[in-house]
């Protein structure tokens, strides 16, 4: 019951939003989809962003992401009969494999709008066919443009947030999402693992091929103020340049694109949940230049799900990361990737606040927001599951094979531990 109350009470506070709002400001047109974005009532600031589209049933979807980042999914018909505030359980199946059940809640006597959480907007984002049962009642719905559309919402939501919504126009072109706003280095008490100096110079982090078309990913402040070109070398290779794809400053990921060629291997990500405890390694360039001029292998185990004040987009693990391991891959003991290196516990401020020295505190984005990121990129990655251990020494090197140091002449800003 008290699951309930509290599955409640968030969707309450989601979909709120949704329930006093005007627009459309601007205009999203895909397939059958037409929307833009809305203004709160209450404040006349932005609301979400938001498409509809009905069927041949007369019952109409609306898909939306509001200012706080949450992907939410409305059922609308005019027959329809909800008490306002009433909460529904609705089953959905993709394609007839995936499902999951949504806890949907009555905004007005015709709709009823729940969350979508992030491994189900990835589903509907991928699909084809959604069968949606609520009530005992099946309704199916095709779904043949919702990936495009969903990076046109994003587009929407991160444009309207950035420039306000006198800026609103065609959102056509898409643009990564933002599953919540804040970057790893504005968490409070956390630096970025390649923190930068008021100066100009030589910025180095790390990266991993990520596709068999040369995708890499990183964090993106790794590349952020790189003034020239972005280069990019496994270890005793030479360097190719590489181009930016696309970046995501709020959940700190950049896409990067080098020569295939120069590849012969690429990561996999683990389709599996990791677990508090599990064991993992992490890979990269720590002080490249003033220590080894070869990657840096550190070993630790997964000490929380979540990072700082819960942010379930991160997990927090005791391996060992210094600035350069930023963007690099976090493993498990089978090779495969279960996180990308992105901060570390800033030490002086967590002394001047607790008055104790954090030791073994450090911070990996989850694949979840990974693949969230590279689906919007129309990137073809691969999955596997966990197929028995590996030593350390041979996790590390088949890594070798896809973890880049990643390099560029950037002015730099001020370092995240000063802020």
């Amino acid at each position: 019951m008290l699951k309930r109350m509290l599955v409640a009470c968030l969707v309450q506070a989601a979909v709120s939003s949704f329930a006093h709002a005007a627009g459309p400001f601007g205009t999203i047109h895909v397939g059958g989809w037409v929307g833009g974005a809305f203004s709160d009532d209450n404040t006349g600031g932005f609301s979400h962003c938001a498409a509809t589209s009905t069927y041949a049933s007369g019952i109409s979807l609306v898909v939306g992401v509001n200012a706080a980042n949450s992907w939410l999914l409305s059922f609308a018909s005019p027959v329809f009969r909800f008490t306002k505030g009433e909460n529904l359980p609705i089953d959905v199946t993709f394609d007839g494999q995936s499902q999951a059940r949504l806890f949907a809640t009555a905004i007005s006597s015709n709709m009823v709008t729940a969350i979508l959480p992030p491994n189900v907007a990835r589903d509907f984002r991928k699909s084809s066919l959604m069968v949606a049962v609520a009530r005992d009642t099946p309704l199916q719905f095709n779904l043949t443009s919702t990936g495009p559309l969903l990076a046109v919402l994003a587009n929407c939501a991160s444009k309207v947030k950035a420039d306000g919504l006198n800026s609103a126009g065609d959102f056509a072109a898409p643009k990564a999402v933002a599953a919540k706003s804040g970057s790893p280095g504005d968490a409070p008490g956390a630096a970025p693992a390649n923190p930068k100096s008021a100066k100009t110079g030589t910025q180095t982090g790390t990266g991993f091929v990520i596709s068999a078309n040369g995708h890499i990913v990183t964090n993106h402040h790794v590349i952020s103020g790189c003034n020239g070109d972005i280069r990019g070398n496994l270890s005793g290779e030479a360097a190719s340049t590489l181009r930016v794809v696309s970046s995501d400053e709020s959940n700190d990921l950049a896409l990067l694109q080098g020569p295939a060629a120069s590849f012969k291997a690429f990561a996999k990500i683990r389709d599996r949940a990791i677990h508090s405890g599990d064991s993992v390694v992490a890979i990269g360039y720590p002080f490249h230049g003033l220590l080894t001029s070869d990657f840096t292998v550190t070993t630790g185990i997964v000490s929380s799900l979540s990072g700082i004040m819960n942010d379930t987009r991160f997990l927090q693990i005791s391996a060992a990361v210094q600035p350069g391991n930023s963007g690099g891959p976090l493993l498990d003991t089978s090779g495969q990737i279960v996180g990308m290196v992105a901060a570390k516990l800033n030490a002086l401020k967590f002394v001047r606040a607790t008055g104790n020295i954090p030791e073994n505190i450090n911070f990996a984005i989850k694949t979840g927001a990974i693949r969230d990121f590279l689906d919007n990129s129309v990137v073809p990655y691969e999955t596997a599951e966990p197929k028995g251990d590996l030593k350390t020494a041979e996790v590390a090197g088949s890594a070798r094979a896809y973890t880049l140091l990643i390099s560029c002449t950037a002015t730099e800003q001020a370092d995240s531990a000063k802020r």
